[in-house]
């Protein structure tokens, strides 16, 4: 009887003690299966987050600062035309109106305007003109600077102190000034302001013997000329002036006054 109870125990202990290794055994099979990290496991973490960013940066457009000093070009190209009428004042007109004038300063209107320089490029110039003559003369230029016909200068013949010699001789395009025609004691177009004369060198006044009073204006004095700023009979600044009622003196006998225009004749 002992003896049975001696082999019955022994048979327990043996089962148990194979139980723990089986069990022991089986807990480390799993373990291995789903093997422990290392501290550096953190690592495949960040790094799989680091292709998504890296993704999303072509995504981005990039900008260019632009250096210090440099501006981006836009296709803007010259300003329109404009003109700006003003009445005239007797300190503006200084030199070139005074009492005994033909035409009062409250018929005279200053036109401020856009121009086409011998530069290529658009400049702002003043004439002063008879207030009938304002639309005809904005009308003119507004179409000589859409051709980009150039012209030298334009100011008031009192940056001259309205000498008309010495305006000529600076090739500046002007109207108004209180004095007689050249040549004769009568007043002339330009005195009521309905006269204009155009780049002067380049259209110059020609007398009936072929001479010029400006020596810069020689090589101008035969028509046709084939040259920037020049004015030739039937061009089409003859016809845009007279499509208002304006004569050119290139069409005059005997003498020519090339860069003269007026309203009216004379």
């Amino acid at each position: 009887m002992a003896r049975s109870k001696f082999t019955a125990r022994t048979r327990a202990a043996l089962a148990m003690t194979v139980g723990c290794l089986a069990a022991a055994s089986c807990g480390t099979a799993g373990s291995r299966s789903v093997p422990v990290q290392p501290t550096s496991s953190a690592r495949p973490t960040s790094a799989a987050s680091e292709p998504a960013a890296a993704t999303a940066t072509p995504t981005t457009t990039p900008t260019t600062t632009p250096e210090p000093g440099t501006a981006t070009p836009t296709p803007t190209g010259p300003p329109k035309f404009s003109a700006k009428i003003s009445p005239v004042t007797r300190q503006l007109l200084e030199y070139s109106w005074r009492p005994g004038c033909p035409v009062p300063l409250g018929d005279l209107r200053l036109i401020t305007m856009t121009y086409w320089g011998f530069d290529d490029k658009p400049h702002t110039g003043e004439l002063v003109v008879n207030k009938s003559a304002v639309d005809d003369i904005v009308s003119i230029f507004r179409r000589l600077y859409d051709w980009r016909w150039p012209i030298n200068k334009m100011e008031l013949v009192d940056v001259y102190k309205g000498d008309d010699f010495d305006s000529i001789d600076a090739n500046n395009t002007s109207a108004f000034n209180c004095r007689p025609a050249t040549g004769s004691s009568s007043w002339s177009k330009h005195a009521y302001g309905r006269a204009i004369d155009i780049n002067p060198r380049e259209n110059p006044y020609v007398s009936s013997n072929g001479s010029v009073a400006h020596s810069n204006a020689r090589k101008f004095a035969k028509r046709p000329v084939q040259a920037p700023g020049v004015i030739n009979p039937g061009d089409r600044v003859v016809k845009a002036f007279q499509a208002k009622g304006w004569e050119w003196g290139g069409y005059w006998s005997g003498i020519k006054d090339y860069q003269h225009f007026s309203k009216g004749g004379g």
